[in-house]
């Protein structure tokens, strides 16, 4: 998924690159934080599907946009794994700002877009952390130092299972790629995603809570800022640390 990008910039412009970016990650946060509304408002017809739910919903709220925009961007889609990238030399320094850029915009626009699909259960929701908690992430126990290693370890993961699943797609079909980083999206909610709510990415926790902020929702509280650091230093913190291992691996192993 992500080489194909190698293929196609030479012949696409920045502009085609960063539409693609902000595309999909609007498509990744209206499907994934509408999983969350889905899940958690009081009047939706989803509410109490836990957590196995979730986790799939993310998957293929991941997966989708992958489809949709991987071959113009190479889907991104998160500032952690473009960083990470480029810090290894697999992106280029001269796009990433763009591309960061993209996706927050399109992580706030599709908090909206999945806002706006709910309004109505919004509004009848009461509880002010319902509200927030369908937007963006928060810590079943309140421990910044484990919290942010709690989201180390799942974007170190991340950055793992995407580097070796577009390794020259081994034993994969072309084109399949994003359904494997799906499944893997999913995994990792799964392992992980119990004690913060697996973030992995700034501009799927950011973008959101900026949402979240500035919409004129009834009855919300604030927005939790204290604790919105995390599911971005660490999420940036843990992409290097994954791409890092990756290379190590192939070099141990080559």
């Amino acid at each position: 998924m992500i080489y194909f990008l190698y293929k196609r910039r030479f012949y696409m412009s920045n502009m085609s690159l960063y539409i693609g970016e902000f595309v999909g990650t609007t498509l990744l946060l209206l499907l994934g934080n509408g999983v969350n509304m889905t899940c958690s408002l009081k009047h939706s017809y989803g509410k109490g599907g836990g957590w196995i739910v979730t986790t799939f919903g993310w998957g293929f709220a991941v997966m989708i946009p992958a489809y949709v925009t991987g071959w113009v961007s190479g889907a991104h889609m998160n500032p952690a794994l473009t960083i990470a990238l480029a810090v290894t030399g697999k992106f280029s320094w001269d796009l990433v700002f763009g591309y960061i850029i993209a996706q927050m915009l399109g992580g706030i626009f599709g908090a909206t877009l999945a806002y706006l699909t709910y309004k109505a259960q919004m509004d009848a929701e009461p509880e002010p952390a319902v509200k927030l908690g369908v937007f963006s992430t928060g810590p079943s126990i309140d421990a910044p130092i484990w919290n942010i290693v709690t989201e180390i370890i799942g974007t170190a993961l991340l950055l793992i299972g995407v580097l070796a699943i577009g390794y020259g797609e081994v034993g994969i079909q072309p084109g399949n790629g994003a359904f494997f980083v799906g499944l893997l999206i999913v995994i990792i909610g799964m392992a992980t995603g119990g004690a913060t709510g697996y973030a992995i990415n700034p501009a799927r926790d950011l973008g959101p809570r900026i949402a979240h902020a500035i919409l004129p929702i009834k009855g919300k509280g604030d927005s939790n800022w204290k604790y919105s650091w995390i599911p971005v230093v660490g999420p940036i913190i843990g992409g290097i640390l994954g791409a890092v291992i990756f290379d190590a691996f192939l070099s141990a192993v080559l």
